[in-house]
C-alpha cells in the first residue's frame, strides 16, 4: 500500500480513472437478487470482507510511506467471484480509511494495484483452467490458488515499484538490484495463505466457492464401461 505522499497527481487521477468504472461495472455485474435473497451469501460477503480487512490491518509500516502486507484477493475471487470481490475489497479500503490506516487519496491507485489488479490476475487464471475443462482436483487447487497469488504478488510488487520510480517521490533502496531474490519472499507466503484457504474450503465447503465446479472435481471417476459412447 502507498501513501498519497508518495504518488503524484497524475498517478492519484490516474489511479482514480481506473478504479471508479471498475467499481461501477461491478456494481453492475454484481448478483444482487440472489446476495439478498440468500442468506448464506450475504453471511460470505460479510464475512469475507472482515477477514480481508482485519488481513490488510497486520502489516508493516514503512517511515518512507510504503506499507507492506498479505493481499488475499485471490481466494477472494474465488470465494466470491470478481463482481462481488472488488466490491468487497473496496468496502475494506473504506474500512481502513476510517482508522486512518490509509489515505483517501490514495485509495483508487491501491484499489487498482491491491483489488483490481490481483481480480484481473485471479479471473483470467481460473478462465484459462475453465477453457479445458480439467478433472484433477488439484488442477483447481494449484492452478487457480497457489499459482495465481503468487502472479498476483509478483504482479502487484512491480507495478506498484514502477508507479514509484516513474512519480520519483519515493527514495528507491540501495539494495534494488538484488529485488529479484526478494520477489521470493513475497510471493511464497501469499501464495501459501491464498493456496492453504482455498484448499480448506475445497475440502470442508466446496459449496461455498462460487468458482469451483463441484459436479466436475469431486465425481467419482469414470469406470471403462461408464465412459460416455
Amino acid at each position: 500500500m502507498i501513501a498519497a505522499a508518495l504518488l503524484s497527481e497524475e498517478s492519484l487521477t490516474l489511479g482514480w480513472a481506473i478504479y471508479l468504472p471498475a467499481l461501477a461495472w461491478a456494481t453492475w455485474r454484481a448478483p444482487w437478487l440472489e446476495l439478498f435473497s440468500d442468506l448464506r451469501r450475504q453471511h460470505l460477503l460479510f464475512g469475507t470482507v472482515v477477514a480481508l480487512f482485519l488481513l490488510w490491518m497486520v502489516r508493516r509500516d514503512f517511515d518512507s510511506g510504503v506499507s507492506f502486507h498479505f493481499i488475499g484477493m485471490t481466494a477472494v475471487t474465488l470465494l466470491l467471484d470478481w463482481p462481488l470481490a472488488i466490491l468487497g475489497g473496496c468496502v475494506a479500503q473504506i474500512g481502513l480509511v476510517i482508522l486512518g490506516r490509509q489515505d483517501l487519496a490514495a485509495v483508487g491507485l491501491n484499489g487498482a494495484l491491491l483489488v483490481l489488479l490481483p481480480v484481473l490476475v485471479t479471473e483470467s487464471c481460473a478462465l484459462w483452467v475453465e477453457r479445458y475443462q480439467p478433472r484433477n482436483l488439484f488442477v483447481y487447487i494449484f492452478c487457480c490458488g497457489f499459482f495465481p497469488a503468487a502472479l498476483t504478488a509478483l504482479v502487484c510488487t512491480l507495478v506498484g515499484l514502477g508507479v514509484l520510480w516513474v512519480d520519483g517521490l519515493f527514495p528507491m533502496p540501495p539494495w534494488l538490484e538484488d529485488f529479484a531474490g526478494y520477489l521470493w519472499l513475497v510471493m511464497f507466503p501469499e501464495a501459501f495463505i491464498n493456496g492453504t484457504a482455498i484448499t480448506a474450503l475445497v475440502v470442508f465447503c466446496p459449496d461455498w466457492l462460487e468458482t469451483f465446479n463441484r459436479s466436475r472435481y469431486l465425481q467419482a471417476p469414470w469406470k471403462d464401461d461408464d465412459k460416455p459412447r
